[in-house]
């Protein structure tokens, strides 16, 4: 199931004014796009950093490494879907505490993503957000107002 709300259910939201980009526990990571070519390799690399970085990877199990292919797997469907329909992406962010992960990617596009349906899995492309949908906990897309573009947001659950 596709959602539009701008958070999960169990979030509340973003910090208050004037706090910190991560809250008790919560590790965030950004990388700027700007102009930069290869982005879908350079998203994965960063990515794969924070994973080595957060402890997800070297994985010490079957399970930890399927749900850190799995996050690599959600940050190049959302980077590459930014490429192909808003431009490319301005920013894609990642946060992490001890139960989910948050991939975050910014374009400056109008257009809403959606699973492709009724799914039809011989068909070439329109893939990408019904492989977010399988794999994630939860995804949707925040606007700001008088802002031009959105915010696709996935989460993903961390390994036992």
């Amino acid at each position: 199931m596709s959602t539009t709300r701008p958070y999960s259910p169990g979030d509340r939201g973003p910090e208050p004014s004037g706090a910190s980009g991560a809250s008790a526990g919560r590790q965030v990571r950004r990388l700027s796009f700007d102009d930069e070519s290869g982005v879908v390799p350079l998203a994965r690399d960063f990515a794969r950093q924070a994973l080595y970085a957060w402890g997800w990877l070297p994985a010490s199990g079957a399970d930890q490494r399927a749900a850190a292919e799995d996050v690599l797997l959600v940050v190049s469907e959302l980077v590459t879907n930014a490429c192909l329909h808003a431009e490319g992406p301005d920013q894609l962010q990642l946060s992490c505490d001890n139960k989910v992960i948050r991939v975050e990617v910014s374009d400056r596009a109008t257009g809403q993503p959606a699973p492709r349906n009724p799914h039809r899995a011989g068909r070439p492309g329109g893939h990408g957000m019904f492989i977010v949908q399988r794999l994630c906990l939860d995804w949707g897309v925040v606007r700001t107002p008088d802002v031009a573009g959105k915010t696709v947001w996935a989460e993903l659950g961390a390994p036992a």
